[in-house]
């Protein structure tokens, strides 16, 4: 007979990140998948355009955290369905420019307005003190693991 394994995966802290990233995104994800068509790639490409404005596929994969062929196939399908342009940088030709169009806007509008709630609710299971104790030390994580 084996001998136990005293390793506890419900306590180690990159599944339990795991978990809750996925719990808390199931529902918000839903909502832009059926309003929307979007994938996950797709939302966070949305939602750079909508709140920094004009940028490139590499400005957000910086900020984003996201690899640039996900990106990529994100900026296609969002301009394909006209929720953004693309334009060719002058100086140098292999970057595009990308910008929300006003379907774009709206969408980002509109499901910014659910984010806002559907965060207000998350952390109404939290009081005040462990809401902040807890975006606190999940930017300091995201900071150590940049």
């Amino acid at each position: 007979m084996p001998e136990k394994d005293s390793f506890d995966l419900q306590q180690f802290l990159p599944y339990l990140l795991n978990q809750a990233a996925e719990r808390s995104s199931l529902e918000f994800q839903q909502v832009y998948k059926d309003r929307y068509g979007m994938l996950r790639t797709e939302w966070r490409v949305l939602f750079h355009l909508g709140l920094y404005g004009k940028m490139t596929a590499g400005g957000i994969g910086q900020s984003a955290k996201m690899h640039k062929t996900k990106i990529s196939r994100a900026v296609h399908r969002l301009a394909d369905r006209r929720f953004l342009t693309r334009a060719r940088d002058e100086a140098d030709r292999r970057v595009e420019h990308l910008e929300l169009t006003a379907q774009g806007r709206k969408a980002y509008a509109e499901l910014r307005e659910i984010a806002m709630e559907y965060d207000a609710a998350l952390t109404a299971q939290l009081t005040p003190e462990e809401n902040a104790v807890l975006r606190g030390a999940l930017r300091k994580l995201a900071r150590i693991s940049a």
